[in-house]
């Protein structure tokens, strides 16, 4: 076995008008034409030995991309990217590994085999549908806790990276902290629960110029905390645009060879959130797969069910009463005069990092949760994205998996979604915001988004080279994404 694996994908894509549609580009890592055009896609890593201690490693995933997609309104001839997604090395020690250079930040193994499957991958933080960001990062893998007997493991990674796109306040910097738990109930049961949090950050705004790099301020920001002087946002809430989601995963293996994992997977933007004041909001999933590797017609198959239209509710703040004036400061301004209820979360936006969640153009988390401009067309991956358009939503998603004729792997996907833009900025009809709960009632833009991804195998053009012929049928029917129709079709190759 050589110590490496190498795959180089040539594909052409082609839509009936306009843009691609949505399966054909989400969560693929950026790295996909727009619109009709050609992509030669590199992958190659080095294969990690566990029966050893010590032990480097690299990686690289970069793209060509010529397609011919312009907002509308823009016309222009057709562009060629340069596209990378990974360019890193990294050093193992047993449980830990220290990364340098491009990565991607999800939870790669989050849901196994499931992950290919999945609107989020099993993170609705980060998904796979952008590049990966540059910076240094340490992972530790689920080790074992003494006294234990091996039952209980922790995990966690933590990182600090730069962001590269073009951005409403400029180069911030991104800190990510990850920790969790898995208990091993049972030789069947496994539970997994966890927190993952994003911190922007740095950088220089418009407004404020450029915001404070200071040790004080790492540790308040890593700490969650607001900053003793700075822009208002800063000093009044926490340091940065802060956001993450906390996670809860069972997994049950059956003893005919299957398995079934159930997980719920929260989204918080501030401190209401992570008092789950935004209960019952969060991505809920059931998946059902093989064990082991057999090659039926069905080998997995998922459900999930999105659901973020209560943000911890309809209101941020109402008038403080003369009796709570009382016990307040008169010359603190803010809370002075107004009682912080916590509600209208704004999930991916932010005030100051006006960019928020979003790296050139597309959504780090969620895809459902569209870009500004999805809707009116105005989307432009290379300008600058004020955060997303849409961010409350309930999706049904259904998806599976297996081989055709025992030969040809293939995945499934159908997402139905009622999308309903932002509190304050909804897509259509009056809005909740401000509003007692159920006295409005709302109008979603229906959306219907299917995808079929077929890979058949043509045997070894060289030793250890095997070929196969991709293909990929995807259409949009609704009214957020215009009404298209589209296919890939190109030739793998993958060198072990």
């Amino acid at each position: 076995m050589n110590d490496f694996f190498l795959s180089l994908l040539l594909l052409g894509s082609l839509s009936s008008g306009g843009p691609m549609p949505f399966w054909a580009t989400a969560n693929r890592y950026g790295l996909m034409p727009e619109a009709s055009g050609a992509t030669a896609l590199l992958q190659a890593y080095s294969i990690t030995d566990p029966e050893k201690a010590w032990q480097m490693g690299w990686g690289v995933r970069s793209a060509v991309t010529r397609d011919s997609y312009h907002p509308a309104g823009v016309s222009g001839a057709p562009a060629t990217r340069l596209l990378v997604d990974q360019l890193y090395v990294d050093v193992r020690w047993k449980n830990l590994k220290l990364y340098a250079g491009a990565q991607q930040l999800g939870n790669s193994a989050f849901l196994g085999s499931g992950e290919s499957l999945s609107v989020t991958g099993g993170s609705v933080l980060w998904s796979g549908n952008v590049r990966g960001v540059p910076g240094v990062s340490l992972h530790l893998s689920p080790a074992a806790i003494p006294f234990t007997q091996g039952r209980l493991r922790i995990f966690g990674s933590w990182g600090e990276f730069r962001m590269t796109d073009r951005r409403y306040t400029v180069d911030p910097l991104l800190h990510r902290m990850m920790a969790g738990l898995e208990w091993r109930v049972s030789p069947r049961w496994t539970v997994w629960a966890g927190l993952d949090h994003y911190a922007l950050w740095g950088g220089v705004n418009p407004e404020n110029g450029r915001m404070p790099l200071t040790l004080d301020h790492y540790f308040r920001m890593a700490l969650g905390m607001h900053a003793a002087s700075g822009s208002k946002s800063d000093v009044l809430n926490v340091i940065g645009d802060q956001r993450g989601a906390e996670f809860l995963r069972i997994k049950w293996a059956f003893s005919s060879g299957w398995s079934l994992t159930a997980q719920h997977d929260i989204p918080y933007d501030d401190s209401s959130g992570m008092r789950f004041q935004n209960f019952p909001d969060g991505v809920n999933t059931l998946f059902l797969s093989r064990n082991v590797d057999r090659r039926e017609w069905v080998t997995a198959i998922l459900y999930e069910y999105h659901n973020t239209m209560w943000q911890s509710g309809t209101r941020h703040d109402r008038p403080t009463t003369d009796e709570e004036k009382q016990h307040l400061d008169p010359s603190d301004e803010y809370h002075y005069e107004r009682h912080i209820i916590g509600g209208g979360d704004n999930y991916f936006n932010n005030g100051e990092y006006r960019t928020a969640w979003t790296n050139y153009g597309r959504t780090i988390g969620n895809p459902l949760f569209f870009p500004k401009g999805t809707h009116a067309g105005t989307w432009d991956p290379a300008g600058v994205t004020l955060g997303v358009e849409n961010n409350r939503i309930r999706a049904h998603h259904f998806a599976l998996s297996g081989y055709l004729f025992q030969k040809a792997p293939y995945r499934l996907m159908l997402t139905y979604s009622c999308n309903y833009g932002l509190y304050r900025v909804p897509y259509a009809g009056e809005s909740q915001w401000e509003k007692d709960p159920g006295t409005v009632k709302e109008t979603p833009l229906r959306q219907v988004s299917m995808g079929l991804d077929v890979s058949v195998p043509l045997g070894n053009v060289f030793r250890r080279c095997p070929m196969s012929l991709v293909f990929g049928a995807y259409a949009d029917k609704g009214s957020v994404l215009p009404d298209t129709s589209g296919m890939i079709l190109g030739l793998k190759c993958e060198f072990r």
